[in-house]
């Protein structure tokens, strides 16, 4: 739940990032993002269509490429995903920073689309990700029904309590975005958000020792 709880802060920092200094796009929420992709060209308004539909397949680049480096290399190692979102968010940085003059537009974004989709692949089981870390609308479907089973079912606070916990820490991430962008320039908010992934990696890389560590503990104890 710790983890799950840090690795939601980071999601809704990055998203508050990426939401204000992009003039409105998500890179947090594909349905919003489907919706735009579609009606945007019902409205006439083709580039926000386009610009959509290049955040959903670059969110869906990086579920996959850190789904096949979980598969050959990240097997006992999770932190990977949120290094592979850190390196990320540092293309996005550089290219928004040392290119914005050639008009390169929404390609910052797209690779914190990217990065977010790396990041939603921190939780896998049996191949499949088992806490998506950004799906906010999942999160609060089961938080519903994890108060309904205590209320009604027999269950208890176990039920709800970690989604809960998960989606107030979206919200304070994406509180703690949305104060930084009151200090901090919009030309400079990724980088903001470059550090605070990077914090969070390192976060994740020590908790990452830690448990192998104590799994090779166990398995020498078990000898």
């Amino acid at each position: 739940m710790r983890l799950s709880a840090v690795l939601s802060v980071l999601a809704g920092y990055i998203g508050a990032a990426a939401y204000t200094h992009s003039e409105g796009y998500f890179v947090t929420f594909m349905t919003g993002n489907t919706e735009r992709a579609i009606l945007g060209n019902f409205a006439g308004d083709h580039t926000l269509a386009l610009g959509a539909a290049t955040i959903i397949a670059s969110f869906l680049a990086g579920v996959f490429l850190a789904s096949v480096c979980r598969r050959y290399w990240w097997t006992n190692h999770p932190h990977g995903a949120t290094m592979l979102t850190t390196a990320a968010l540092m293309a996005a940085a550089i290219v928004d920073n040392v290119l914005d003059d050639r008009g390169i537009g929404l390609v910052p974004i797209l690779f914190v689309a990217f990065g977010m989709g790396s990041l939603n692949t921190s939780f896998v089981k049996n191949g499949e990700v088992s806490i998506p870390v950004s799906y906010v609308t999942g999160t609060l479907v089961k938080f519903a029904q994890g108060v309904e089973r205590h209320a009604f079912g027999g269950g208890s606070a176990r039920d709800w309590l970690g989604y809960a916990t998960q989606y107030v820490s979206f919200g304070t991430g994406a509180l703690i975005g949305g104060l930084v962008s009151l200090v901090v320039d919009g030309a400079y908010m990724l980088n903001a958000a470059v550090a605070g992934s990077a914090l969070v990696a390192t976060y994740t890389w020590r908790a990452d020792v830690r448990w192998v560590r104590r799994t090779v503990r166990r398995a020498a104890d078990g000898d």
